[in-house]
């Protein structure tokens, strides 16, 4: 079939130059190499194309017939072809991603509105879920995934580090011994997080380093839920900073130890590995990253 397309291209050209040899030349192709296609073509409908002499050529009426199919067929590339080039110029299509849950309320969504705005022809279809889901069965262009990055075939980097805070309701902070160190919590009721481990590792600014492994009482499947279980007097969080920024201001949540910080978590744009690089996928991802070389938000 290629090499057919590849005669019917040789052929329409031929007959809109009007010899083989100006349809060589606009082909940057011998005379030898036009008339070869041409001939096979031929041979292999079992008819005659073009009646050839010296001077011209002109078409059988088989030829016209097939003429009328080419300049078809070549119109249909031709537009397809310019599709793909007004989108490298002016973005087009759908892009789907799936993104944690937590993220809908953070400066992801203010990216996700940038980006919308600065390219209105691109639809975008958002999950945001903490099932994580499968990008090549459920045709998911990207994901944002957060923590440490599982071996697979998926291709992924990193956009950010997500800042959390180690937090507390002041009313239950208030029946035990102010803490000085992380061991002091040990003992300490935690709130668990369904996606991630029970354990905490917290670091000072000198470099100290401290694990501590838990087993919850209450284990719930939602970042929101901990905060507001939190606020509640019911034991430790560690929720990402940018969700309990106003809780800590009005007073609704403190920080037990604030000399010690929870170890970020990185985030990550995961995608299938046969992404182009012109792809919409690839664009997004470089839009993110612009955005945070500029500094336009900050975890």
């Amino acid at each position: 079939m290629i090499d057919e397309l590849r005669a019917l291209a040789v052929f329409a050209k031929t007959v809109e130059a009007g010899s083989f040899r100006a349809a060589a030349s606009a082909l940057s192709l011998s005379p030898s190499v036009v008339s070869h296609h041409i001939s096979g073509l031929e041979t292999r409908l079992g008819v005659a194309l073009l009646y050839r002499s010296t001077r011209r050529l002109s078409l059988t009426s088989e030829g016209e017939r097939l003429f009328d199919h080419a300049k078809t067929m070549l119109a249909a590339a031709e537009a397809g072809l310019n599709a793909i080039i007004e989108q490298a110029a002016e973005p087009t299509g759908k892009l789907t991603i799936t993104a944690p849950a937590v993220l809908a309320r953070g400066p992801f969504t203010a990216d996700v509105a940038a980006f919308a705005l600065a390219f209105p022809k691109i639809s975008l279809f958002i999950n945001y879920s903490d099932i994580r889901q499968d990008l090549i069965r459920d045709g998911i262009d990207l994901a944002i995934r957060i923590g440490e990055m599982a071996d697979s075939s998926l291709k992924s980097k990193k956009l950010f580090d997500l800042t959390r805070r180690l937090v507390a309701a002041p009313g239950y902070l208030k029946n035990r011994p102010t803490p000085n160190h992380p061991a002091d919590l040990l003992q300490w009721e935690w709130i668990g997080l369904k996606m991630r481990p029970n354990y905490k590792l917290l670091h000072s600014a000198s470099g100290e380093r401290q694990r501590i492994d838990f087993t919850p009482r209450i284990t719930v499947d939602s970042i929101d839920a901990v905060c507001q279980l939190a606020a509640a007097g019911l034991g430790l969080a560690t929720p990402p900073a940018f969700l309990v920024e106003d809780d800590l201001r009005n007073g609704r949540l403190c920080e037990p130890l604030p000399a010690w910080r929870v170890d970020t978590l990185g985030v990550y744009a995961v995608w299938p590995p046969n992404a182009a690089r012109e792809s919409l996928t690839y664009r997004f991802i470089q839009f993110l990253q612009s955005r945070r070389e500029r500094g336009s938000h900050d975890l």
